[in-house]
């Protein structure tokens, strides 16, 4: 079975059922990871190209290693070191990585609609690595495996999303795919870092944490960009980190039921205080773990769109 679409762009427009698909095949994908030998043959012969015109770490070396895992060519471009400095344009850039043989672009892109874009332009499947503050769906994919991993469900549970709401891609294809899987999504943070009429996202709107954090399952901590301070956006980081921090004494309140996340990188002791990003409630290592494993999913079924009954032995 695969995805009915050519590519994977957002959760703004997948249905709960194509999230549930993609959710049942990373865990065939995780199994993989636990193996001694921790490769498979199903997408040999295909060609997965990374375009990212962004920095990134994670996601990145989490792309290279789901396509490797899977046994596809990999290609990894970025903006330094190609043509894309000399000023060639998207379309230039993918239409060559097409001709080239690409089956699968993945692409993180600073400007929001890049990734919708290049779909538009290019017989290759398009996969979305974030792009803009507009999504960034592997990561709540990842994010969502990682909390159903948890708690054996998504339906019913109270998940609070801490931070920058308004400039966080990350926070937005949460609460996307959060509310289709019948979750109950509240958002805390600074009036300054929250987007305007953002409940009729469907959630629920705080400005004081320790309110927000009453009842919670799952808080999911966002990075203050700290490249952002110097517009003004909140007072200082130690009043951030006093009104808005996770810390221990935050930690004991929730219970120890509750689910600690971050989408990485953190700043330790600003958002989150290393007790608590420490602690056996957190889940963020595991996160990483995940994150290859619904990328491999996602590689799986749009590059085996084709092929009936691959095989993932």
């Amino acid at each position: 079975m695969s995805l009915k679409r050519k590519d994977f762009l957002g959760l703004y427009d997948a249905s709960a059922e194509e999230i549930k698909e993609i959710l049942e095949t990373a865990v065939a994908m995780k199994d993989i990871l636990t193996r001694t030998v921790k490769k498979v043959p199903t997408l040999r012969g295909k060609t997965v190209i990374n375009l990212f015109y962004e920095p990134s770490t994670r996601t990145k070396f989490s792309f290279n290693l789901a396509a490797k895992r899977l046994s596809a060519d990999v290609m990894s471009i970025s903006k330094s070191g190609s043509s894309i400095a000399k000023g060639e344009s998207l379309l230039d850039t993918a239409k060559t990585m097409e001709v080239m043989g690409a089956d699968v672009v993945v692409i993180r892109h600073s400007a929001p609609g890049a990734a919708q874009f290049l779909a538009e332009n290019i017989s290759a499947s398009v996969l979305n690595a974030g792009d803009g503050a507009h999504a960034h769906p592997t990561q709540a994919l990842l994010d969502i495996y990682s909390i159903k991993e948890n708690f054996g469900q998504i339906e019913g549970l109270n998940v609070l999303i801490v931070g920058d709401i308004a400039h966080s891609r990350v926070a937005r294809s949460n609460i996307w795919g959060l509310n289709k899987m019948g979750a109950q999504v509240s958002v805390a943070g600074p009036q300054t870092l929250l987007p305007r009429e953002i409940e009729k996202m469907g959630v629920k709107v705080y400005n004081n944490l320790d309110q927000a954090l009453e009842n919670v399952d799952v808080v999911n901590i966002l990075r203050i960009q700290m490249e952002r301070q110097e517009s003004g956006l909140f007072p200082s980081i130690r009043e951030y980190r006093e009104i808005y921090g996770m810390n221990k004494e935050r930690l004991q309140r929730i219970g120890k039921k509750a689910l600690i996340m971050h989408p990485g990188p953190m700043n330790r002791g600003i958002e989150i205080e290393s007790s608590v990003a420490d602690s056996s409630q957190s889940v963020i290592t595991e996160q990483v773990k995940n994150g290859v494993a619904i990328r491999m999913a996602l590689l799986y079924l749009l590059a085996g769109r084709e092929v009936d009954n691959e095989n993932l032995n």
